[in-house]
Formats: structure tokens, C-alpha cells, sequence
């Protein structure tokens, strides 16, 4: 595989968890268990990109490369677009975006992305995906659903239960609904991505388009504006990241009890 690049997008303000990057887990900041486990992938760097001088100061010590960026980034991919400008990245480099809050990435699934968009030349982004398996989850507007191509190409995110299946989900039926899901047609999008530098460049220049309006998913300013979207089937569980203190207190117990996750 060729060489690419991880970068944390990491913001210190959060609605829910204010300071998040620095919210302490086993010992360390969350930020830094992120860096560690993308440090574990075959990126031939890792940079983490912040807002906050308490952000890069925490992470000093640890000899982690952080690039400082401006404040006003309406999402995290305008956040790597400006590392990919000032780290003056050919158009062909390829960053994996990391979030900031997933202390327990698997370091494969890093590598599996960046994998999707090289072996797609002729796709912008990577992106994974996983089976849904209950009705509950597909229903779940809070949970992001995709439906791929033969090619694995993206054709359209949704928070609506798509594919919407007709025969069984019709008006007299739908109070009846399974509780589990007999085919993996339906998947969960992972909201972890590989993109060309050469699109970074672009998409700061895009207005937020109409369907990324009504559904609030970025990824769809990139099918408007006819980027091809690669998707994956994850190659193991993607564990959930850290939204709410419920999480924090959930990934703080398995981390302890690990030893730190080292």
C-alpha cells in the first residue's frame, strides 16, 4: 500500500463534553490514545490538527506532530483541508481523517481505508461501512445508512432506513416489523475517511449543498458536486466513540481495566 497520512481533527470546544481532546482516560488526556492507536497504522505520519494551544501542549511531551489551525472550521474535513494547504501536500497525497473521540480505533480499520481509496483511482474519498443487523438501529435517525454500487461506489447516505423494503414495511404492515434483519443489504456508515488532497482543495470552495442540508451529512456535497465515494465493509468492529459522559465512563473502565490500552 502507498503511503498516507493520519490526522486528528482535534477541537477543544463540545456542546456536550467540553475540552473532550483533553478529558482524562487511564492516566492521559483522550487525544493522546487516539494518537497512539493511529500511531500503531501504516501511516507514514500522524499529525494532529487543533484549535487550542492546551491542545498541543498536552500532546508535546509526547513528541506527537501538531499542526494549529484556525477556529472557525465549520466541520472537520474543512479542518484537514487547511493541514493539507500548509503541510503543502501533493494532490495525490492521501489523509485518513481520525476523530478526535475514538480512543479505541482499531488500527486496521485506518489502514483499510486509506487501502479503498489507492486500490479506486478514480475515487476522491474512502469510507467504511458495516451491517446492520436490527430493525431499531435502521430506523435510528441518529445512525447514518449507505447504500453502495456493485463497484462498492457510494449511490446515497440517509438517516432514513434505506433500502426501504416495500413488501414488508408497507402502511398496514409497518407496526409489525421484525426486530431483526434477515439480509445485509442494510449498512451502518463508519464515519472514518480517506481523501485525495486534490478534493480537500476543493471542497472548502463548495457551498453546503441542498440534500446535506435537509439530511446533515457533509458527504453528500461531495455525491452533488460528482465525487465518486468508495465504501468498504469493515474488516472488524468499529467500536463507538466518545459523545456523552456515559460513553467517557464506559471507554474509562475498559481502558483501566487494560492497562492504559497500550
Amino acid at each position: 500500500m502507498s503511503e498516507f497520512i493520519a490526522v486528528i481533527p482535534a477541537r477543544f470546544a463540545s456542546t456536550r463534553l467540553p475540552g473532550k481532546p483533553l478529558l482524562e482516560i487511564a492516566g492521559e488526556p483522550m487525544i493522546a490514545h487516539v494518537w497512539r492507536r493511529a500511531g500503531e497504522s501504516g501511516a507514514a505520519r500522524v499529525v494532529v490538527a487543533t484549535d487550542d494551544v492546551r491542545i498541543r501542549t498536552a500532546l508535546e511531551p509526547l513528541g506527537a506532530e501538531v499542526v494549529m489551525t484556525r477556529k472557525d472550521h465549520p466541520s472537520g474535513t474543512d479542518r484537514l483541508a487547511e493541514v493539507a494547504e500548509r503541510l503543502g501536500l501533493a494532490d495525490e497525497a492521501v489523509l485518513v481523517n481520525v476523530q478526535g473521540d475514538e480512543p479505541l480505533i482499531p488500527a486496521a480499520l485506518i489502514d483499510q481505508v486509506a487501502a479503498r481509496l489507492f486500490d479506486d483511482p478514480g475515487a476522491a474519498i474512502a469510507t467504511l461501512a458495516e451491517p446492520i443487523g436490527d430493525i431499531d438501529t435502521l430506523f435510528n435517525p441518529n445512525v447514518v445508512k449507505v447504500v453502495r454500487a456493485l463497484s462498492g461506489r457510494a449511490l446515497y447516505f440517509s438517516r432514513a432506513p434505506i433500502p426501504w423494503d416495500r413488501e414488508a414495511w408497507d402502511r398496514d404492515a409497518f407496526a409489525i416489523r421484525p426486530e431483526r434483519l434477515e439480509s445485509d443489504v442494510w449498512l451502518r456508515h463508519i464515519g472514518l475517511y480517506a481523501y485525495r488532497a486534490s478534493f480537500l482543495a476543493e471542497y472548502g470552495d463548495w457551498a453546503p449543498s441542498p440534500l446535506e442540508q435537509l439530511e446533515q451529512l457533509e458527504q453528500l456535497r461531495a455525491l452533488h458536486h460528482g465525487h465518486a465515494i468508495q465504501v468498504a465493509l469493515a474488516s472488524q468492529p468499529h467500536p463507538a466513540g466518545v459523545d456523552t459522559a456515559e460513553d467517557l465512563a464506559r471507554v474509562r473502565e475498559l481502558l483501566n481495566r487494560e492497562g492504559g490500552g497500550r
